[in-house]
């Protein structure tokens, strides 16, 4: 196949502008070697950087005010566990094959139009944390500068757009750089109230609760826990991270997997320590600020510090903890959430907009949240976003696991280019909508009363259950469209990392290495993965031919 530029086909100025817009972050494509020139170290800091949010500490309160915290403790570590079970996978994918969680879902059981289902579900959960971070931060600005809420939402949305315009070059900078000072302010004050008085740890432990008598209950776990996993999704961040590895060589081995485990499936063991942190706190502030302000972590964080410096420093010191991680989380939600909707749009409609767009559709869809006050509803909003969330992660983590190692039926290797995968894969959509749909007439009561707190549980064993009974039942069929791109050359080095060589894309002409590119129905050349996408004509598109599976 030719490796230069061919003279058949006129380039699109639409697609040229495409081409060149999406190069600095491959939004909608593989993340090539010449561009991942970070350690694993580096990677690993940066998307680490990216849970410095507040909400673990909102979230780990509103649970243990509610049910005590025992039932607080057992729900966060029960949700960590599944979480870091069915991220490990997906982050495994992310690093090795060096493309995001959509790429990934669309070869994992859902096919290339299937998966926009999902991208919407993981869109929509960066603008749910984005406002629920810029409501935390509207409330510090509040109690630091006295400005009104409403400004401040508006000035924790505006703040992210010049930091998120310039995408990881710019986000690895920020997040290596801030993450010492937002762990020293977060950790210094739990530490001294610890040491000053050892009985807040005993209040801790036996705070009740307002709904029970301090025991520990299925029922209240099960709810807890299904808030929690509202944040199963975040792995789908970490991934747009992780992306970027390094190929993994015997060198590099150790520090490759080293940094995939803990800034993948790790990152929950963090947030999981935050949400117990929020709750020990809420407990501690309980009694000052009441009920409805003691989940508010500029509260908490102002008692804290306030009992270890003067006065005169306090809010300001807490204003600046709420800001950094205000910033911190935000360009992450709205640099996923950006590439989450570009990807569907461009996908349903075989148009580029451009993915500043879509940073901005995502900003506008959170300051509405915000302005709507989300904040005082948060646990109910999360708990029925958590139903989709978990029904998707584990269709995915399944089929990785189970249907492509275990009974070999999906292939190894995501496939993400147009043509080469069917339009939708029953396997994982069908799969997806049970577990979510069922899950959710549980989580309001369709099913009575009782069974209301499985909700989570049910989305989580239906999606583990129906994805590889599907997968049997088609028998793999609707993995691949074709079984080879058209093009000789291989597609893995001998390490087993995607080629570095160098092709060029005959209708944009810009130079993409060959995971990115297919063979072109209608010329002697190839086309790059982003082009396929927007060709409406389908001319570039390969034709199906049966499969091995």
């Amino acid at each position: 196949m030719s490796t230069t530029e061919s003279p058949l086909t006129a380039s699109d100025p639409a697609t040229d502008r495409a081409a060149k817009e999406t190069l600095e972050d491959y939004t909608l494509r593989f993340a090539p070697r010449g561009y991942r020139r970070w350690s694993p170290a580096v990677v690993a800091t940066t998307a680490l950087g990216g849970i410095a949010y507040l909400a673990d500490f909102s979230i780990g309160a509103g649970i243990g005010l509610a049910h005590g915290t025992g039932n607080a403790l057992i729900a966060i570590a029960v949700a960590a566990v599944v979480i870091f079970v069915t991220g490990f996978p997906l982050a495994y994918y992310g690093a090795r094959y060096n493309v995001d969680l959509d790429l990934i879902t669309r070869g994992s059981g859902f096919g290339y139009y299937g998966s926009v289902l999902t991208s919407v579900i993981f869109a929509s959960f960066t603008f749910i944390f984005f406002a629920l971070e810029g409501s935390i931060m509207a409330q510090g600005l509040e109690l630091g500068l006295g400005l009104p809420l409403w400004l401040g939402y508006l000035v924790s949305t505006l703040m992210v757009i010049p930091l998120v315009i310039y995408g990881m070059k710019a986000l690895s900078k920020l997040q290596v750089w801030t993450t010492p000072v937002w762990l020293v302010l977060m950790i210094a004050p739990l530490v001294h109230l610890v040491v000053r008085d050892p009985g807040t740890v005993d209040r801790f432990l036996s705070y009740a609760g307002t709904d029970g008598d301090g025991g520990v209950n299925t029922a209240s776990v099960l709810l807890g826990a299904g808030v929690c996993l509202s944040l199963i999704a975040q792995i789908g961040e970490q991934v747009d991270y992780l992306r970027f590895m390094p190929p993994k060589t015997p060198e590099n081995r150790r520090g490759w997997w080293t940094a995939v485990v803990m800034a993948g499936p790790g990152w929950v063991v963090l947030g999981a320590l935050k949400q117990a942190i929020g709750v020990f706190l809420a407990v501690y502030i309980l009694a000052e600020v009441g009920p409805d302000a003691a989940p508010e972590p500029i509260q908490q964080f102002r008692s804290a510090f306030d009992a270890m410096l003067p006065s005169w420093v306090v809010v300001p010191l807490a204003v600046v903890l709420v800001v950094i991680s205000q910033i911190k989380i935000n360009v992450t939600n709205a640099y996923s959430g950006s590439l989450a909707w570009t990807n569907s749009f461009t996908r349903v409609t075989r148009h580029y907009p451009g993915r500043l767009v879509f940073v901005l559709v995502n900003l506008g869809f959170a300051l509405a949240l915000m302005e709507a006050d989300m904040f005082s509803f948060l646990n109910g909003i999360l708990g029925f976003y958590s139903n989709c969330a978990i029904a998707w992660v584990v269709t995915v983590a399944t089929d990785i696991g189970v249907n492509k190692y275990v009974l070999k039926l999906s292939p190894l290797r995501p496939e993400f280019r147009r043509g080469m995968l069917h339009a939708v894969n029953p396997v994982g959509v069908v799969a997806f909508v049970a577990a979510s749909g069922i899950s959710i007439a549980l989580y309001f009561h369709a099913l009575g009363d009782t069974l209301q707190p499985y909700s989570p549980v049910a989305a989580a064993v239906i999606a583990f259950v129906l994805t590889p009974l599907m997968a049997i039942v088609t028998r793999g069929r609707y993995y691949l469209r074709r079984p080879d791109d058209g093009i000789g050359e291989p597609l893995l080095d001998r390490d087993g990392n995607p080629s570095a060589s160098v092709l060029v894309c005959h209708v944009c002409h810009e130079h993409y290495e060959r995971p990115d590119l297919a063979a072109c129905q209608t010329h002697d050349a190839v086309v790059c993965s982003l082009c396929l996408s927007t060709d409406r004509a389908g001319d570039h598109v390969l034709p199906a031919r049966p499969t091995d599976t």
